[in-house]
This record gives structure tokens, sequence and C-alpha cells, in this order.
């Protein structure tokens, strides 16, 4: 099957506008975070990999295999989308973890920084429960924020001004399990 005929397949027949990042782009990008990470964090200090879903959870899942030094995963569920392609500026925290923040360096993994709206409702709060750091790495970054709270410490690509789809990310839920990423 050629490869447009695949894409479509896979996009239930709805066209893409473009292919931005392909599976393999994306996997060698990966490896390299993967490495960066681990280079930059002390090797003897507890790390915790806390991935903002549902966006994040392909890319976290590749990641922490290239962090080669001991962690832990754990999760938050927020939402500021709902079924629109924007953000709606409101952010709903649906799941906070139990795991203790206290003196250890904390990576929050998120799919795409745009708005900013989530980062900058979440960092505060999860500052308040005492990391010895609190750092940012995103797949995606648009450059778009104004006023973020924090910058990404970490980014695999700095991303078009365009509704991204695939590799995890979705709209109205759809398309999240393209290993690519394209525009819609």
């Amino acid at each position: 099957m050629p490869e447009t005929d695949l894409t479509l397949a896979r996009t239930g027949g709805r066209a893409l506008t473009r292919i931005v990042y392909s599976a393999e782009q994306i996997a060698e990008r990966v490896r390299e975070m993967g490495r960066q990470i681990a280079d930059e964090l002390p090797a003897d200090e507890p790390v915790l990999v806390l991935g903002l879903l549902k966006g994040s959870f392909i890319f976290l899942s590749d990641l922490v295999r290239e962090i080669t030094r001991p962690l832990q995963v754990d999760f938050l569920v927020a939402s500021s989308y709902g079924s629109g392609t924007t953000s709606s500026g409101e952010v709903k925290l649906l799941y906070d973890p139990n795991a203790e923040f206290r003196g250890r360096h904390v990576i929050v993994v998120e799919d795409i920084v745009d708005s900013g709206t989530t980062l900058n409702r979440l960092l505060p709060m999860l500052e308040e429960r005492g990391p010895r750091s609190l750092e940012v790495c995103t797949l995606l970054h648009k450059h778009i924020a104004a006023n973020l709270v924090k910058e990404p410490r970490w980014v695999g690509f700095d991303a078009p001004h365009e509704f991204l789809i695939g590799y995890g990310l979705d709209h109205s839920e759809d398309f999240r399990n393209l290993p690519f990423i394209g525009s819609l």
C-alpha cells in the first residue's frame, strides 16, 4: 500500500496538510533527549518523571526508556482543550499524583507547549510540594506562549504554528496512535 494510502487509512480517510515530523525523526530526537537528561541530572539523586496525560503518554514511554539512570514515573491529568483546536484557557486537574515530590528532581513531561495555560497553572502548584528541582521536558514547543512561568529545559522540536496530531497528540481524542506528527 503506498504511504499516502496508509496515512489515509490511519486517519480514517481524513487528509493531512502534511507530515511535520516522521517516526524516524521523532525516534532519533527522543534518543538524544534521553541522553541529555541522563547526562544533566545528578546520578545519585532521586528523579520523578511526571507525564502530563493524555498527550504525553507515547513520548513519555519512549523517553524514559532512553534515560539510562534510576527514576520513577507518575502522571498528571489536566485538560484545557475540550473538543476544540485551541485552548479554552481553563485548566482542569483531573488526576493528581500521590508521589512524593520533596527533595526529588521532578521532570514534567509535556507533549506540546503552545498557549502555556496548562504549565502556568500546574508548575506553581507542583513547586509548592518542595521538589529539589522542577524542570519541563516537551516534545514540541510553538514559542507562542506569553509569560511562561518556566521555559522548558529540554525541547524536542520547535513546532510550526499549526494544529498538530499524532504521536500522542489528538483532535477530539482521535489520531493519538499515528506514529508521526502531522498537521490538520
